[in-house]
């Protein structure tokens, strides 16, 4: 049998992403047995071993790990250069999966995607709508929308706004409980919290005004960890919110939802376009990523500065 040696590394590397080289084969295409001669011919060629594998359970040993990180540089390379020759005499296709906050998916993503679909007819979109980031590689996310800082390792991002909050509940609530003044008195207020899905502790608030800055834990009989249940929780008066200005510019309009803390805002979270380190950027996941960094950039509310609060300088990347 002829030695692939590009497909021997490709099966190596999704053998190591995978966690099995049985599961890579099978998702290759590759029979399972010829996927085992590829890794010995190519452990033989090199004059090292790979791989330490049983029945039960695979490993990868030192040499292994160098190689790894080498092949994946060299087949991103080479599928890059595909891609560019690709991209020459084809428009993106395929399924495209992309994670994204709620509010944003709901209120942003969605009335832009008609236009989306007129560019690139050719790309069916799988959009899931969640508070939580996902591994990308293990749940096969071709990008995500992130906010708040990045502490991930193994993923490459592209700042693409910001999401600027404000303080707020319903007229019904102010008018039973009266209005807070300043960050302090919202301990003798209702607060609505929220947490992040996973993880039991409810995210503490956040304020500044000039150079003070207030951070609290603050009490709430009710704490949610999706975003539209958060807003309809604050527009029935059940206590006070922190929402995106845009969000709570849009609820002003409507008279559901006041402003109050209007001299306090909390900080701005970075908003970035996520996607796996090395890892080639296909056609269609550039596409996605030019068209919503662009749909960003034009978005009251997300990109310059909060809609509710005095102009001012951005925060620094």
């Amino acid at each position: 049998m002829s030695f692939d040696r590009l497909l021997a590394m490709e099966l190596f590397v999704r053998a190591v992403d995978r966690g099995a080289l049985a599961h890579a084969a099978d998702e290759m295409g590759v029979a399972r047995a010829t996927a085992t001669t590829l890794i010995q011919r190519l452990e033989a060629q090199l004059g090292v071993r790979l791989l330490n594998r049983t029945t039960r359970r695979m490993s990868v040993t030192p040499d292994g790990q160098a190689w790894y990180e080498q092949c994946v540089g060299i087949l991103a390379q080479v599928s890059e250069a595909e891609e560019r020759m690709r991209r020459q005499h084809a428009t993106p296709r395929g399924q495209l999966r992309v994670d994204a906050p709620t509010v944003i998916a709901r209120s942003v993503l969605m009335p832009a995607l008609p236009r989306f679909f007129a560019s690139y007819p050719d790309i069916d979109l799988a959009l899931s709508c969640t508070e939580r980031r996902a591994d990308l590689i293990e749940e096969r996310v071709d990008c995500a929308l992130w906010s708040g800082e990045l502490a991930e390792t193994g993923i490459l991002a592209r700042r693409v706004g910001y999401l600027y909050f404000a303080t707020c509940a319903a007229p019904a609530y102010l008018e039973a409980h009266g209005t807070p003044r300043h960050p302090e008195q919202l301990a003798q207020h209702r607060c609505l919290n929220r947490f992040t899905p996973g993880a039991a502790r409810v995210q503490d608030w956040v304020f500044s005004r000039g150079a003070a800055r207030v951070q609290q834990s603050l009490r709430g009989f009710l704490a949610v960890d999706d975003e539209n249940s958060y807003i309809a929780a604050a527009e029935a008066g059940l206590g006070i919110a922190q929402l995106p200005a845009f969000i709570l510019k849009d609820a002003m309009e409507r008279g559901t939802l006041e402003l109050v803390l209007g001299d306090w805002f909390p900080e701005p979270a970075p908003l970035s376009v996520v996607y796996p380190q090395n890892r080639h950027l296909s056609g269609k996941v550039r596409a996605f990523v030019d068209w919503v960094a662009q749909l960003l950039a034009n978005h009251d509310g997300i990109q310059l500065r909060s809609t509710l609060r005095a102009a001012g300088p951005l925060p620094a990347d």
